[in-house]
């Protein structure tokens, strides 16, 4: 079956007690019975499949982790309860056995940053940043820290650079590379087929898609997946029953929805190149960007994204509340990828939590703007942001 078939029909109707309701149902209960003991004995040690308690699993959970790990093309996959719970747990299975050393690309969400120093550098592990889109320090990184995983995104937040993911893995050479492909989804890119180990997804984002669910995926490959399902069943990050049901609903309209956003956003970063208020645009679908020919690789043709950002031009913090303060339909909060567009100031937001000094050195600057573009009329989303460049 084709992408968008999946989404709509994988891992739905589940044969019950004599009935198959068309769509998976929530399952609320915590604990399960079953026929003998003896059947919940091989339950409980993994001899068999089942439901037993929560924590393990879930029919409406399980349902929605069967659908992702199709469309990733993984062996196994588990909905988390946000997004770094699941990139949290995935660096945690990376890291069981080997070294204590991480090495990251320098551009990432302000809090994988904070999570990698704050979290697990109180706890021995050691993390180097470098340039992923840079193949020769990447190299040269990998050789000289010897990692026990690597890090990075499909597309990097905020900046949108595009790394060759596929040529990284190979250089990799049996570390575990963990990606983050929110920005991307499976519906563009899918990193376990171009070598990596790990992938994690903020479910919150695209896969829901309509700003009420909190949730994340990680999937994996066959190597990573066993430690991964042994860590989630002890620690219990696990995705609630009614956010399940919701991503699952979310993700058969994904495809449609990205294939519009995808479109809206390469016509609003057209016209913001060209708007006399606007000093940058970054967006993927640039045939300027510099990364243009890895992502004409990677990516489908009339699939390169739908997130952008623009330096307002001579703006600083004060400059850019004025802007995000006028807008009228543009929803000036702090999330991506709703059927809705968003605008976000990420030095106030998504990098909060990282230094001015370390922002200004990526290049996300105190005039930096994010846009997810939505899947609204396209006319209207420029005319607001017409309105509010001019305020």
């Amino acid at each position: 079956m084709k992408f968008e078939t999946k989404a709509i029909h994988f891992a739905e109707r589940k044969r019950g007690a004599g009935c198959v309701p068309t769509t998976t149902p929530i399952h609320t209960a915590t604990s399960y019975v079953h026929d003998s003991m003896e059947a919940l004995d091989r339950i409980l040690g993994g001899d068999d499949d089942g439901q037993s308690y929560g924590r393990f699993d879930n029919p409406t959970r399980n349902a929605l982790s069967d659908l992702v790990c199709e469309l990733e093309s993984g062996a196994g996959a588990i909905a988390c309860a946000s997004g770094m719970s699941a990139l949290h747990l995935g660096i945690l299975a990376a890291l069981l056995d080997r070294p204590k050393q991480v090495l990251a690309a320098n551009a990432l969400f302000g809090a994988t940053t904070k999570l990698l120093l704050s979290v697990f550098g109180p706890m021995g592990v050691e993390t180097e940043f470098c340039d992923v889109c840079d193949l020769a320090a990447f190299e040269e990184a990998v050789k000289e820290t010897k990692p026990g995983a690597v890090v990075m995104e499909t597309i990097s937040n905020p900046l949108l650079r595009v790394a060759a993911m596929d040529k990284i893995a190979g250089i990799c050479a049996g570390v575990p590379l963990i990606v983050d492909n929110t920005f991307a989804t499976p519906m563009m890119v899918r990193p376990l087929e171009l070598g990596a180990s790990i992938v994690v997804h903020s479910a919150t984002k695209y896969m829901a898609g309509h700003g009420d669910v909190l949730g994340g995926v990680i999937i994996a490959n066959e190597e990573h997946f066993p430690s991964i399902r042994a860590l989630s069943r002890t620690i219990g990050p696990t995705m609630s029953p009614f956010d399940s049901y919701l991503t699952m609903r979310g993700i058969k309209t994904m495809p449609l929805r990205l294939e519009r956003q995808c479109a809206n956003a390469c016509k609003v970063a057209s016209w913001l190149a060209d708007h006399p208020r606007v000093e940058r645009v970054y967006f993927t679908g640039d045939p300027k960007h510099p990364d243009a020919a890895t992502i004409a690789r990677l990516f489908p043709r009339n699939l390169q994204g739908a997130m952008l950002a623009f330096d307002l031009k001579d703006a600083g913090r004060a400059e850019v509340f004025r802007f995000m303060e006028a807008l009228k339909m543009i929803v000036p909060a702090t999330s991506l990828g709703d059927v809705h567009t968003m605008a976000l100031y990420p030095a106030m937001a998504s990098h909060r939590e990282i230094s001015a000094k370390m922002r200004h050195r990526l290049g996300i600057g105190d005039g930096l703007i994010r846009i997810s573009t939505g899947i609204e009329a396209v006319e209207d989303i420029i005319a607001d942001l017409e309105q509010a460049l001019l305020t």
